[in-house]
C-alpha cells in the first residue's frame, strides 16, 4: 500500500471514529436530561479516550490502563477526599466494590452507591466504545447499532419529556453517513475496486445528497396529526390517582409524630454550599420515640452565643480523637430562620454583625436572631472540627456499667415505647449476639438491612395502623422504604440492647458543582437531599453518625488503630480488669444455625479481612503487577515452550487448524508480520526465506486443503506435529 493509500484509510477510518462518537453520543443525551447524573461531559471524554485508543491501535495492555486510570481519577475526585495518588482512598473503594457486589448477589439495586453505578457506567460505555470499533473497522456493518439507536431515542420521545425531534435527524444524517461509506468500503474489498478520491467522490456525492434530500423532505413535507393519543398523560394520571395514601412532598419538614406513607421529590435548591470535603448537615435532633415517630423530650431554655463565639454544645470528647478545623460558606436559598451546620460545630459568623444565634438544648437546632426576632440567613460561614474516629476507643465499651454515664442521660437515650412488639428486641439481640462492643453492635445493626432484602422505596411505602409499631412493620411485614424507616428502625435497635443512640434529620451533602473561585468544593442542596441518619455515643469519643439507608454513604473517617491514645484513655486498668457482662440469650431461630450458610457472615469475613490487610494486598497486588508486566516482556522467551507443551496433547486432525493460527499469531509476535492482502502462499514463501526452511509452506499447503475440503487425511496432525514444533522454537528470543 502506498503512501497515498494508507493516509486516506487512515482518514476514512477517523472519520468513520468521528461518526461512531456522535451515535455513542445521542444515547448520552437522554442520561443527562432525564437523570440526576451530572458532569456528562466525563463519559464523553471517556468515550472519546477508547475510541482514540482504538484509532491509534495501541496494544491491549496501554489501552487498558489508560482507561482504568481515567475511570479510578473521576471516581475517586467526585466520591473520595484526599489526594488521588495516596492510596489510602483505594481501601475504602475496595470496601465499596465488596459491598456492592453483596448487594448485587442479593438483587438490591437501589442499595447500590453513586460510586459503584458510575463504575458501572464506565464499563458500560467501555464495552460500547468497543462495540463501535467492532463494528465499524473489523465487521463494517452498523445497521443493527443505527437500528438500536433510533428505537431508543423515539421511545424515550414517546414515553418521557426528553424532546428527540433534533436527536432523531442527527441520528438518520450520521447513520446513513456512516452506512454509505462502509458499504463503498465492502464493495471495494470485495471486487477489488481502485481506491481514490475520484471513485470516493463519485460515491460520496450522490450518498450527500440523498441524506440531505431525505432531511429535507422531512421537515418541509406535510404531516399527519398523531393516530393515537399521548399515552404520557394517562399513565401519569393512573399513577397518581390509583388510591391508597396521599403523597407527601420530600423536603425539610418539622412535625416527625407519625413518619411513614410515600412522598414524591422535589428539587426546589435549598441551600448552596462550599466545602472543604463532603458530609451530611444537621437541621436537628429527636430523642422520644413514640411508636408512630419522634418528638422532643427537652424542655430546656434556649443557650444564646454571639458569633464567632464557641457554640454551647459539644458532639465530641476533645481529648479522645483527631480533630481538623476547617471552615464552610452557606448560602440560603429558602428564608428559614435556622441554619445548618455540620457535627462538630464551633462557631458561625456572618458579615453583619447585628445578627446573633440560639440554641435549643433538645432539638439542637440553631435559630437565627436579629436583635429578639428570629431571622432568616442568606450567607453564613461555619467552622467545625472534622473528627478521625478511633475505632479502638470505640471498642473499648462494652457496656452500660462500664460506659459511666449519668442515669439520666441513659434514659434519655435508650428510651422506648412500652408498646414496642417483643420481636424487635429479640432481632435486635440476634443481630448483635455474637458482638461485645458497643462499636461492633452499631456495625451490626447498620450493616443488617444491607444483608435481609430491605428495599429502598420513596412510593410504595405503609403507613402504621392504630394498633401497628412503626419499627416493627418495617422490620417485620413491608421490609421496604426510605431513610425515616431505616434510621428510626437501627435507633430503636441500639436502644433495645443498651446502646445510647439518637436520630437526626437535615440533609446530605448536596450534588457536586465543581470548584469554586475560593478554592472549595461547591454543592447544591435541594429538597430531595433532605435525609435522617443516626448518631450513636460513645464514652471517650463523643457522638458518632452512621448511615443504615441503603444507597447513602456518609463521610465518617474512622482510624482502625490497634493500640492509640484515645483507646488508653478509654480502657483504664480498671476497665481492663473489669469481667465481661454476661450476655442475653439469643431467641433460638432456624434459620441461624453453625451449620447454615450465609452471605452476610461472608461479606462480613471479607471486609474484615481486608480492613487488617489491605496494605499487604496492595504490595502482592503491586508485585503480581510488576512479574506479570516482566512475564508479559520475556514472552518471546517462555511462551514458545508453554506452546509446544499444550499441543503435544491434542491428537484430533481438527486441532490442527488451531495450531496453524497459533502459529501465525507466534510469527506475528515474533516480528515476522503478514502484510496486508497478502496471501497465505506468499507469506509462507517469506517466513521460510526467513528461517531458510520449507516447513511453512507444507504447513501452508495443508491447511489449504484443509480450508478448502473441511476435513484432513486420518494423521495428518500427526505427521506434522514436528514441523509446526520446529517453527514455534524457532521464535524463541
Amino acid at each position: 500500500m502506498t503512501d497515498v493509500n494508507k493516509k486516506q484509510e487512515t482518514m476514512s477510518s477517523l472519520f468513520l471514529y468521528l461518526l461512531g462518537f456522535l451515535l455513542l453520543w445521542e444515547w448520552l443525551r437522554p442520561v443527562d436530561a432525564l437523570t440526576d447524573t451530572g458532569n456528562i461531559y466525563i463519559f464523553l471524554g471517556f468515550l472519546s479516550l477508547c475510541l482514540v485508543v482504538s484509532f491509534s491501535k495501541a496494544r491491549v495492555f496501554i489501552g487498558a490502563l489508560l482507561k482504568t486510570v481515567y475511570i479510578l481519577y473521576f471516581i475517586h475526585h467526585y466520591y473520595f477526599e484526599g489526594s488521588f495518588f495516596q492510596l489510602s482512598w483505594l481501601s475504602q473503594f475496595w470496601k465499596d466494590l465488596i459491598l456492592n457486589i453483596s448487594y448485587s448477589f442479593q438483587m438490591e439495586w437501589s442499595a447500590l452507591t453513586f460510586a459503584f453505578r458510575s463504575l458501572l457506567f464506565f464499563i458500560l460505555l467501555w464495552l460500547m466504545a468497543y462495540l463501535i470499533h467492532y463494528w465499524l473497522i473489523i465487521r463494517r456493518q452498523i445497521f443493527i447499532f443505527f437500528f438500536m439507536t433510533l428505537v431508543y431515542i423515539t421511545v424515550l420521545d414517546t414515553f418521557t419529556p426528553y424532546e428527540a425531534d433534533g436527536a432523531i435527524v442527527r441520528t438518520v444524517v450520521v447513520g446513513f453517513a456512516v452506512m454509505g461509506m462502509l458499504t463503498f468500503q465492502r464493495l471495494v474489498e470485495r471486487e477489488a475496486l481502485v481506491k481514490g478520491l475520484s471513485s470516493k467522490g463519485k460515491w460520496g456525492l450522490p450518498l450527500l445528497l440523498m441524506i440531505g434530500a431525505s432531511v429535507g423532505l422531512g421537515f418541509g413535507g406535510p404531516k399527519a396529526e398523531p393516530i393515537w393519543p399521548d399515552p404520557v398523560p394517562y399513565l401519569t394520571s393512573y399513577s397518581e390517582d390509583s388510591g391508597g395514601v396521599s403523597r407527601q412532598r420530600v423536603g425539610y419538614g418539622t412535625d416527625d409524630t407519625n413518619l411513614g406513607g410515600p412522598f414524591v421529590g422535589d428539587d426546589t435548591v435549598v441551600y448552596e454550599t462550599e466545602v472543604d470535603q463532603r458530609h451530611y448537615w444537621r437541621v436537628e435532633t429527636k430523642d422520644i420515640y413514640s411508636g408512630k415517630g419522634w418528638e422532643v423530650s427537652s424542655s430546656d431554655d434556649p443557650i444564646p452565643f454571639a458569633q464567632n463565639e464557641g457554640f454551647p454544645i459539644s458532639s465530641f470528647d476533645q481529648e479522645g480523637l483527631e480533630l481538623k478545623e476547617v471552615t464552610a460558606n452557606v448560602s440560603s436559598v429558602r428564608n428559614y430562620p435556622h441554619i445548618i451546620y455540620p457535627l462538630g460545630l464551633k462557631s458561625v459568623s456572618t458579615d453583619n454583625g447585628n445578627y446573633s444565634f440560639r440554641v435549643n438544648g433538645g432539638l439542637e437546632k440553631v435559630y437565627t436572631l436579629e436583635g429578639d426576632r428570629t431571622a432568616s440567613l442568606e450567607e453564613y460561614s461555619v467552622t467545625y472540627d472534622i473528627p478521625k474516629y478511633s475505632v479502638s476507643a470505640m471498642k473499648a465499651t462494652k457496656s452500660l456499667e462500664q460506659a459511666g454515664l449519668s442515669q439520666e442521660f441513659i434514659y434519655q437515650y435508650t428510651q422506648l415505647p412500652e408498646t414496642l412488639p417483643q420481636r424487635v428486641k429479640d432481632l435486635a439481640l440476634e443481630i448483635t449476639g455474637e458482638q461485645e462492643n458497643w462499636f461492633d453492635k452499631a456495625r451490626a445493626v447498620e450493616r443488617y438491612f444491607g444483608m435481609n432484602g430491605f428495599t429502598y422505596d420513596q412510593l410504595d411505602v405503609a403507613v402504621p395502623g392504630a394498633d401497628e409499631d412503626y419499627v416493627d412493620q418495617f422490620l417485620f411485614e413491608t421490609l421496604r422504604g426510605y431513610c425515616d424507616n431505616y434510621s428510626t428502625s437501627m435507633v430503636v435497635l441500639l436502644r433495645s440492647v443498651g446502646i445510647p443512640s439518637r436520630w437526626v434529620k437535615g440533609y446530605t451533602e448536596g450534588e457536586y458543582q465543581g470548584p469554586t473561585e475560593s478554592g472549595k468544593r461547591g454543592y447544591t442542596i435541594t429538597n430531595n437531599n433532605a435525609h435522617s441518619w443516626v448518631e450513636v455515643y460513645f464514652p471517650g469519643v463523643g457522638w458518632v453518625p452512621f448511615e443504615p439507608t441503603q444507597g447513602f454513604s456518609s463521610n465518617v473517617q474512622l482510624n482502625f488503630d490497634s493500640a492509640t491514645q484515645s483507646s488508653t484513655e478509654v480502657e483504664t486498668p480498671e476497665t481492663r480488669e473489669q469481667p465481661e457482662v454476661e450476655k442475653p440469650e439469643t431467641p433460638e431461630k432456624t434459620v441461624s444455625t453453625d451449620s447454615s450458610f450465609s452471605w452476610k457472615d461472608v461479606w462480613t469475613k471479607i471486609e474484615a479481612g481486608f480492613e487488617e490487610h489491605w496494605k499487604k494486598g496492595l504490595i502482592i497486588l503491586g508485585v503480581m503487577g510488576v512479574v506479570a508486566y516482566i512475564a508479559y516482556k520475556l514472552r518471546l522467551k517462555w511462551l514458545p515452550y508453554v506452546l509446544v507443551f499444550i499441543f503435544r496433547f491434542k491428537k484430533k486432525d481438527d486441532d490442527f487448524s488451531k495450531a496453524y493460527l497459533t502459529l501465525l499469531k507466534q510469527l506475528d509476535r515474533y516480528g515476522i508480520k503478514r502484510k496486508e492482502h497478502q496471501t497465505l502462499r506468499d507469506y509462507a514463501d517469506y517466513v521460510d526465506y526467513f528461517f531458510s526452511s520449507k516447513d511453512m509452506g507444507t504447513l501452508t499447503s495443508l491447511y489449504e486443503r484443509y480450508v478448502y475440503r473441511g476435513k484432513l487425511e486420518e494423521g495428518s496432525w500427526d505427521r506434522s506435529r514436528e514441523l509446526w514444533e520446529n517453527l514455534i522454537k524457532k521464535t524463541i528470543a
